[in-house]
């Protein structure tokens, strides 16, 4: 984890810095780390599990508007309120800073600070697919794209290198359509369809097998 997370980018020194800043933090399925609109107090690592951010609409609707997966990083440096609520999708660990002296240690290490703006630029760029996903894209595209993004940052069991993955869905069919702007009944139908093609397996509530990746590929 240490080699794909923010501090892969220090030596033992910086790191060593960065180490007595932070403390270990579980979360459980639901449990949130911060809310919208409130004071930024911590940033964090995640280690282990899934964590949704989401915004409410006016009416009270929640809108589920990204994934953070295991090595990336949670919260805003330099930003006095948060701007998503943080939950977890499931049983969770981060390594969590305290955001002042979090803000401190990067003025004082260039690649940490470096890193970090990179890895801002890419969830923009994230940010920035998921807008063109959810305008021009099918059900059907919107699902196959999902089902794969999650295949790729899970720590799935595969008997081979290239053979087919298994993993738990950290998302229900609801939360699916969330982050698709689908409807449930949508989500359960592609899946469905793609399972009769072959492309996937699908193992109660929440466990899939990605059968044939170049199926899922194609849809």
């Amino acid at each position: 984890m240490r080699d794909r997370a923010l501090c892969a980018s220090l030596d033992d020194k910086e790191l060593g810095a960065l180490n007595a800043l932070g403390q270990r933090r579980k979360l459980e399925r639901g449990q949130t780390l911060q809310w919208a609109g409130e004071e930024s107090l911590v940033c964090a690592n995640l280690l282990s599990g899934v964590l949704k951010l989401s915004a409410n609409t006016p009416d009270g609707r929640e809108q589920v508007v990204g994934l953070l997966y295991p090595a990336d990083f949670v919260g805003r440096p330099w930003a006095e309120l948060t701007d998503f609520t943080v939950t977890a999708l499931g049983d969770a660990e981060l390594c969590v800073f305290p955001r002042g002296p979090f803000e401190r240690v990067l003025e004082d290490h260039a690649r940490m600070e470096r890193l970090l703006l990179q890895r801002t630029l890419a969830a923009l760029d994230e940010a920035r697919a998921r807008m063109l996903t959810l305008a021009r894209l099918s059900a059907r595209e919107k699902l196959a794209g999902l089902l794969l993004d999650l295949a790729d940052r899970a720590q799935g069991c595969r008997a081979t290198a290239f053979g087919p993955v298994t993993f738990d869905l950290p998302l229900t069919r609801g939360e699916m359509a969330e982050v698709l702007g689908l409807t449930i009944e949508t989500v359960s139908r592609q899946l469905t369809k793609l399972k009769a093609e072959g492309a996937i397996n699908l193992m109660g509530a929440r466990g899939i097998t990605i059968r044939d990746r170049t199926k899922l590929e194609a849809a």
